[in-house]
């Protein structure tokens, strides 16, 4: 039987999702487009690659609006809702995707303590003011909305190194912050976190060939996780099929983390 937009999980839904130029964010982006909504998509320097998920939402028969977003700079936050009401109108599920990279690039060569002031710039400040923004804007409408966060399964157990530790005490940090927005927003609002783990983004795809045989081996499902399995995640905790789910976390590592 054909699929009608009608029969979509979020057919007419608007959706903003932050970090959507490449990865994780892309494939949410799109997967959202494939499930029925616009889509408003951020990035911070990849306009290129913004624009490329922009075009292929619309090839999905959606509407897509690209924005800027520095999430270092509170202005530039600030600036989200007027921008996502100019867009659509309102918002219906927003997704704090985008985060700082203290692994690849140019990140990798800060030192311990810019990682630190980054990643909390980033991940969790940042989280915590889109949130805001997005709670505020779904406050003014009669139909709520939802809100998801992004946080990392090894927060629940730990795990050895300098950097996860640095991802422990943020992404630990956005977790529990979720959890308080749940009770401060409901019943209008929900909110949700994802945990994903082992993902193949810039570092999964970089790294080397004993690390990668080493976490598959150490990973029930007995593979890297996908920033599509990531996505349909995010449909499902968006759509009516989550509509009594909120201040939840859930993981997606393939059993790493149980």
């Amino acid at each position: 039987m054909a699929t009608t937009n009608a029969t979509l999980p979020l057919a007419g839904a608007r959706v903003f999702v932050s970090g959507a130029s490449s990865g994780i964010g892309r494939a949410i982006a799109v997967a959202t487009a494939r499930a029925g909504a616009d889509v408003v998509l951020t990035y911070r320097a990849n306009e290129r690659g913004a624009r490329d998920a922009a075009r292929e939402v619309e090839s999905l028969g959606r509407r897509a609006r690209v924005v800027r977003l520095d999430l270092t700079d509170a202005a530039s936050i600030a600036a989200l809702g007027g921008a996502v009401r100019s867009a659509f109108g309102g918002v219906d599920v927003w997704v704090n995707n985008a985060g700082a990279d203290v692994l690849t690039g140019p990140g990798a060569t800060l030192s311990t303590t810019e990682k630190l002031d980054l990643l909390l710039r980033v991940d969790l400040r940042g989280t915590v003011l889109a949130s805001w923004q997005a709670a505020d804007l779904m406050a003014e409408q009669d139909s709520g909305g939802v809100i998801i966060n992004m946080s990392w399964d090894h927060v629940l157990t730990g795990m050895a190194g300098v950097e996860a530790q640095l991802f422990s005490a943020v992404k630990g940090g956005v977790m529990a912050f979720s959890k308080s927005l749940a009770r401060t927003v409901a019943p209008t609002i929900r909110v949700n976190t994802l945990a994903p783990g082992w993902i193949e983004t810039a570092y999964g795809t970089d790294v080397d060939d004993t690390i990668r045989r080493q976490v598959t081996a150490s990973t029930p499902l007995a593979r890297w996780g996908t920033p599509d399995d990531v996505a349909t995640a995010v449909v499902y905790l968006a759509s009516p099929a989550a509509s009594f789910v909120t201040g939840q976390t859930m993981l997606i590592g393939g059993g790493v983390v149980m």
